[in-house]
């Protein structure tokens, strides 16, 4: 049975573009493929499906092709060089996505297709820019998916600011607009939320209980030892989010920091050297009040180094440090237009 969505207005977007990153995943490409078109066979607007293979080992290239032959040219295949990760090859889904709208989803069939025209119909009722699921009946083991997992949702929420239950889930909506304006890198697809977060108000950041399937086919390609890069990565994410366009703040609070500890530190040494006479050269105290200075000195020039490669960056990329929402009408104006001309006294003969 065919999922139809609602009759959309004039402002919804007009394409759907569907982005699955595939590593080793054969026994699992024909079923999802075959599903998808079932839940969207009669979906009222154009839509495509984006298979990136992920340097796969075994036949989900070759699988991924058979697919496009048999339904046809918008089952597109993205095969990349080498094994990049998730993240890489979802990015690459996206930079080769053609619709309005990107979902993006696991390709191990633990998603549901079915909840893709819900999720649509939601984010463009509450008009949000990205929408994404919450797998609130995880079908998973316990001790090395799900507890990993809530330890990570709840520090990347705490941090980040953008408070979701389920970070990890790869089923999500965008639009794509939005999304192309953020870069994904080493394992930032779990903090998809925080960057786009980075660019429009969170409150347009929505999230839904979607359904979640046991893994059936195939080999889970995720273990205990993810934990530990999402943590370097909640890092990376924190730093960008909060200082990327002033980093010398971020560095100069630790100098800061330092620097009045090591100050305080040497300041009583100097009392009891000076005015009560006491030896003070062999006390650790002392080392340590040098350390302390020291590393003020160093954390405050690399905040300044920093900020002279912020601006680098932002002045040579042509990058601002704003986003604007929309082209301003204003824009295609001439210069002589659109000012107000005070009025001039004319002399009648």
């Amino acid at each position: 049975m065919h999922a139809r969505l609602k009759e959309h207005s004039a402002e919804t977007p007009r394409g759907l573009s569907i982005v699955v990153p595939l590593y080793n995943e054969a026994e699992n490409v024909e079923p999802l493929v075959a599903r998808l078109h079932e839940t969207l066979g009669g979906y009222d607007r154009p839509w495509e499906v984006i298979l990136v293979d992920d340097g796969s080992r075994d036949d989900t290239l070759e699988n991924a092709e058979k697919a496009t032959q048999q339904y046809g040219s918008h089952v597109r295949v993205v095969p990349l060089q080498r094994n990049f990760g998730q993240t890489a090859a979802m990015q690459a889904g996206i930079d080769y996505a053609r619709g309005d709208l990107i979902v993006t989803m696991d390709g191990d069939l633990q998603n549901d297709p079915q909840d893709i025209p819900r999720m649509i119909e939601h984010l463009e009722k509450n008009h949000l820019i990205m929408l994404s699921g919450w797998r609130q009946k995880r079908q998973d083991k316990v001790l090395m998916r799900k507890i990993p997992s809530w330890i990570a949702n709840r520090l990347i929420a705490k941090v980040t600011g953008v408070k979701l239950h389920d970070y990890g889930c790869s089923l999500k909506v965008y639009r794509t607009s939005v999304i192309r304006q953020v870069t994904l890198f080493g394992e930032m697809h779990r903090f998809i939320p925080a960057w786009v977060a980075t660019v429009v108000p969170p409150s347009k950041i929505g999230e839904m209980v979607v359904h979640h399937n046991p893994r059936t086919l195939g080999k889970s390609k995720y273990g205990i030892s993810r934990s530990f890069r999402v943590v370097l990565d909640l890092i990376s994410a924190f730093f960008f989010m909060r200082y990327k366009a002033r980093p010398g703040h971020f560095f100069g609070s630790f100098g800061f920091f330092f620097g009045l500890v090591g100050a305080l530190i040497l300041a009583y040494l100097a009392v009891e050297k000076f005015y009560f006479g006491e030896d003070i050269g062999t006390r650790p105290m002392l080392l340590v009040g040098i350390v302390c200075i020291v590393a003020a000195v160093q954390f405050i020039t690399t905040g300044v180094l920093s900020e002279m490669m912020a601006r680098i960056y932002f002045e040579s990329s042509g990058k601002k440090s704003y986003i604007v929402r929309s082209t301003p009408d204003d824009e295609s104006l001439a210069d002589d237009e659109g000012w107000w001309q005070p009025s001039r006294t004319r002399n009648v003969e």
